[in-house]
């Protein structure tokens, strides 16, 4: 699924200092501004410096095309994802259709000190398989600047925290409460993104909302 992204790592010098997770989130950003993006707004989108953001921009227009200049009346308006860059994320919501910002309020029963921490979700589709106990995913969750992540599966009735080891009554045990059940499923169906069975529900969680976003979307990337 990354193959088409190989190339923008690829340097006889320097590698680049963005990651994956930069790229893939750049994509969802520059597909909700359709009237152009520039880099500065990228670069603070996606925290990163501006040597790295015009690095990003130059490599995603020219080495593989997924963005291009948007210009009125001979002015630059920002970048838009070309016809390429729009089939590529196509394939990549397949997977990931949504990431969400969320309410901490309504998620105290399943986070650990929610205050003064901003949630955004992610869901993955059809991923609960390639869950073993969401360590790895809030590893990544971390190493990308956010401070965790919570994984949650969708069992086609309810969601349940992953674990290998529980007997499946052991498992009603681990249930998320139906208030917060009911949060998440309603926020996903406004974002019409309905769950499905063997979804995986992703919360990561930063110190602002743009390292909450960096920290779900890279959460995810582990199980694509």
């Amino acid at each position: 699924m990354f193959e088409e992204l190989d190339t923008l790592f690829q340097s006889p010098t320097i590698k680049p200092s963005f990651e994956k997770v930069h790229v893939m989130l750049a994509l969802f950003i520059f597909e909700e501004n359709k009237d152009g993006l520039g880099r500065y707004r990228l670069q603070k989108e996606l925290l990163i410096g501006s040597g790295t953001a015009r690095s990003l921009i130059k490599k995603l227009n020219i080495t593989i095309n997924f963005i291009t200049v948007l210009t009125d009346e001979n002015k630059r308006k920002g970048h838009i994802l070309t016809r390429e860059g729009l089939n590529y994320l196509k394939k990549i919501k397949e997977k990931i259709p949504l990431i969400g910002a969320g309410d901490p309020s309504e998620l105290k029963d399943i986070i650990i000190k929610p205050e003064g921490h901003n949630p955004y979700f992610c869901l993955v589709r059809d991923a609960s398989d390639k869950i073993s106990n969401g360590i790895e995913q809030r590893d990544a969750a971390i190493k990308i600047g956010g401070v965790g992540a919570t994984c949650l599966l969708y069992n086609g009735r309810d969601l349940i925290f992953p674990s290998h080891t529980l007997s499946e009554n052991d498992k009603d045990q681990m249930k998320v409460k139906n208030n917060t059940f009911k949060y998440i499923d309603t926020l996903f169906n406004k974002k019409k993104s309905q769950l499905e069975e063997n979804d995986v529900v992703i919360i990561g969680l930063g110190e602002n909302p743009e390292n909450a976003r960096l920290a779900a979307l890279n959460a995810a990337l582990t199980i694509l």
